[in-house]
């Protein structure tokens, strides 16, 4: 049975299962719709954040970004998993407690304005399509490849399988059927990993073949030889960085902080009974996320070693093009893949300077694994199933957050308070589905690759609702002028600097323009700052503010009597 038939079997069972729970878990109220109920178990919570975290950006682009970029792509992985540290840590239990379930919501409420609110709001629904936008690429980038449909047909498919189960489930069919996704994307991810590892280095678990000799028996450490391979053909040396120390510290502080403040995660905290579920879940998440984090840095070295092999020859001089594995020319159907034979001697030939005969897109790494290492077709269609699954999953999390957006936070607690629960829910399903018309234009004409859309969001997460949320928890004081003008300051600047280098002037995106040399995936980290820095000058002139707010603060943090406060 070739790949596409067993695709098309493999993926298409996995939509089937997604329908069917999002059938048998449909919402019936907006209860049910926001926040499932509020009765998830912590375990199957903690797997459907995992799911709704790790998006198309960690299961397809961050192995790519790490295979081409080496020790610089390590940023994506370090902010990514530190950031949710400090979301499990920092955020989550506080907002659980403060007991809003989404984060325009909670701002609205701590600094006591409808003003700030609105604000918040469309803050989120700006962070959200960016990020969607990313994950409708990653749909694509698999479509197009496994089921062998252009990019546009490809997102289309995507768009109605979500859209039935986001406008049907809602977060209580979403929920499980996050917990479905998850099992089918680590599985995917697992399986042509170990199955490369032991190829490669004899070692079972990737973690440690990372680290080991070749099992070719010549004693060479896999590193060492892919650092070799890197300098001879004018590549950075894979192990060390090249990016400047502050760019680095930049991308990694925008994407921890950018993962705290972004709202499709912090709603998962609402679904579980107790503030005590909320802290077990996201110990729970942080485990299921750390299984495909570790094995990402293994998958993308073995990547790159088989990668440049194939293309190359093992003997480094070319391959004729007449010659070429079948999965370079499955990939040139869809555009991922160019080749210039630039010497007119009829080999392809893979470099990082002048010599360079082929354009790869990073995206395809992770997808591509399986059928460069010439691994069984099952393990394949297998990919293209956990690629469809990460996509689909963070897609439906980031819509379902600017459904209620619009239906809850603007309408309901903003222009028409007096709207029945039927009515909101209505609203709820309509915003859904314009979202998810929207998100598929930007699937369709994405401003940039799978990790750097995500990125540009998580910059615009920490820019704006970050500050706004760690100082409504932990600054009493903090008025709603200073969150407002904040939240303003930070994102209109992360925004500008971003449009600038990446549409406006693309050709002057090079570190010698940058301010301070840092890149537009890292100005969140000033955009933050920024934030931070305009609040307190705003507080400074208007006032602390209201007693009432800040003794509301003081018991979220500190909680009259013992146990019993922190379970409820």
């Amino acid at each position: 049975m070739d790949v596409q038939i067993l695709t098309f079997i493999i993926v298409g069972a996995s939509f089937l299962l997604y329908i069917g729970i999002a059938v048998w878990a449909r919402a019936g109220s907006t209860n049910e719709f926001y926040v499932a109920g509020g009765g998830v178990h912590p375990i199957a919570n903690g797997m459907a954040t995992a799911a709704d975290w790790m998006s198309a950006a960690s299961f397809i682009s961050m192995a790519g970004l790490i295979s081409f970029m080496g020790y610089d792509g390590a940023v994506y992985l370090l902010g990514w998993t530190g950031g949710y540290v400090l979301l499990a840590l920092c955020l989550a239990p506080y907002l659980r407690k403060f007991g809003k379930f989404t984060v325009p919501d909670f701002i609205g409420d701590r600094y006591y304005s409808q003003t700030a609110r609105t604000v918040a709001v469309i803050c989120a629904i700006f962070v959200c399509f960016t990020y969607v936008a990313g994950q409708m690429r990653g749909v694509g980038v698999v479509f197009s490849r496994f089921l062998e449909v252009d990019i546009v047909s490809g997102v289309v498919i995507g768009m109605a399988i979500v859209f039935f189960y986001t406008v049907l489930g809602g977060m209580k069919g979403i929920t499980y059927t996050q917990v479905a996704q998850y099992c089918v994307l680590i599985f995917a991810y697992l399986v042509p990993t170990i199955f490369i590892s032991m190829i490669v280095t004899g070692h079972i678990l990737p973690q440690t073949g990372f680290g080991a000799t070749l099992a070719d028996g010549s004693g060479v450490y896999m590193l060492d030889k892919l650092d070799g391979l890197s300098l001879e053909l004018g590549f950075n040396e894979y192990t060390t960085g090249n990016k400047s120390m502050i760019d680095v510290f930049c991308i990694t502080a925008a994407l921890m902080v950018g993962t705290a403040g972004l709202p499709h995660v912090i709603v998962r905290f609402f679904t579980v009974p107790k503030v005590r579920d909320a802290r077990y879940s996201a110990g729970w998440a942080l485990a299921f996320i750390a299984i495909l984090y570790t094995t990402a840095p293994s998958l993308a070295s073995f990547g790159r070693v088989n990668m440049i092999e194939t293309i190359n020859g093992t003997d480094q001089m070319g391959t004729n093009y007449s010659e070429a594995p079948s999965w370079i020319t499955n990939w040139e159907k869809t555009g991922l893949i160019t080749w210039d034979d630039k010497n007119n001697d009829g080999k392809m030939f893979y470099s990082g300077d002048e010599r360079n005969e082929m354009d790869v897109d990073r995206d395809i790494m992770v997808m591509a694994n399986p059928e460069i290492a010439n691994l069984p077709a099952w393990v394949i269609a297998l990919v293209a199933a956990g690629g469809v699954a990460a996509a689909l999953s963070t897609s439906a999390g980031l819509l379902l957050v600017i459904s209620t957006s619009v239906s809850h936070d603007l309408l309901k607690r903003n222009l028409m308070p007096d709207i029945t629960d039927r009515k909101e829910l209505f609203y709820a399903r309509l915003a859904a589905g314009v979202a998810i018309c929207i998100a598929g234009y930007f699937g369709i004409n994405p401003p940039g690759f799978v990790a750097q859309v995500v990125a540009f969001a998580f910059g615009l997460a920490a820019s704006s609702f970050f500050p706004a949320i760690i100082m409504g928890i932990f600054m009493k004081r903090m008025n709603d002028k200073g969150a407002i003008a904040g939240m303003l300051a930070g994102i209109t600047f992360t925004t500008a600097y971003i449009i600038y280098f990446k549409f406006v002037n693309p050709a002057a995106n090079v570190p010698e323009n940058w301010l301070f040399e840092i890149s537009p995936e890292g100005i969140g980290t000033i955009g933050m700052l920024v934030n931070f820095a305009v609040a307190l000058v705003v507080l400074k002139f208007t006032g602390d503010s209201p007693e009432e707010i800040q003794q509301l603060v003081e018991d979220i943090r500190y909680p009259k009597g013992s146990g019993e406060a922190s379970a409820h």
